[in-house]
């Protein structure tokens, strides 16, 4: 019993131009040929192609098979680099999958990098939004913090600076920059990276502080950048205040002259790049975005 090339190909669950690359890569051995000429298979040729489609569909490389001596042969190396390469696969597929499910349950998942599921409905869409691009700029520990400064309790002066309008007055922009200087300075204080982030940073400092100001300036708007501007300037007088040993630092400071209001006509963008830290600051919602 013999088969044509097209009558092996269809027993082995294959195309014709595949046994002919096969032949080509010296996989498959030549048939002989009939009186007329045409290629007759056999047995051992059939045998020979369903070992090189098992091999091939779990993976095995036809280079590596060519360096066997039988042609079709692996080595336990091979199969051993496979396995381990499915048992990733397959953990990242049930990863993926246990993602996807829960972004089902609750769509808000989808907006936020891992690690921060479980905290994606109680941040604001302007929140989730930060928390993916300070994933591409800050490094796994970083974004650690930045969780933690998260699962804080929302205190009432963060949440009042959540709903800021634009068109503030400036006693309300004065207070809320004196309540959220205290925990700006705390943060800054419990965190130290974020005024010298640069280990922890995934990008240049260049393009990471570029970033940070464009992603802060277009998610807030101008009566919050003041605020922001105003409470991390205090945040950090008290941190000097500190410093220097004055017990009574934070207390006397709040008595003190407030920072002048931002004109109208200054660039806030470049203001905030010089002189806010945009920390994890406004109770536990400013996030840290310290510009290197």
């Amino acid at each position: 019993m013999s088969w044509s090339t097209r009558e092996l190909a269809v027993l082995a669950g294959t195309t014709v131009n595949t046994v002919r690359h096969y032949h080509r890569r010296g996989l498959l051995p030549q048939p002989d040929r009939s009186t007329n000429g045409y290629k007759r298979y056999g047995v051992d040729h059939l045998v020979r192609l369903l070992q090189i489609r098992r091999l091939r569909d779990v993976g095995v490389p036809i280079a590596e098979m060519e360096q066997r001596d039988t042609g079709v042969g692996t080595s336990a190396r091979v199969l051993e680099q496979i396995d381990a390469e499915l048992v990733a696969t397959i953990e990242r597929s049930r990863r993926v999958r246990s993602e996807i499910e829960e972004m089902l349950h609750h769509p808000s998942t989808g907006e936020v990098p891992p690690g921060f599921e479980e905290l994606a409905e109680r941040l604001s869409p302007r929140e989730r939004s930060l928390t993916l691009i300070y994933a591409q700029l800050y490094d796994d520990d970083a974004m650690a913090d930045v969780r933690r400064m998260l699962e804080a309790e929302v205190d009432d002066s963060t949440a009042e600076f959540e709903r800021l309008p634009a068109d503030a007055d400036e006693v309300t922009r004065l207070r809320l920059a004196h309540e959220l200087a205290g925990p700006i300075a705390r943060a800054l204080d419990d965190y130290p990276w974020i005024t010298a982030p640069q280990p922890h940073l995934l990008k240049d400092e260049r393009t990471t502080a570029s970033t940070w100001v464009e992603s802060v300036s277009a998610l807030y708007n101008r009566a919050q950048l003041d605020v922001l501007e105003r409470a991390s300037r205090l945040a950090r007088e008290l941190e000097r205040e500190d410093e220097i040993g004055g017990e009574d630092a934070a207390g006397e400071h709040r008595g003190a002259p407030v920072v002048e209001a931002v004109p109208e006509a200054t660039p806030i963008r470049r203001r905030v790049t010089q002189d806010a830290t945009g920390g994890p600051g406004a109770g536990r919602r400013l996030l840290t975005g310290s510009t290197p």
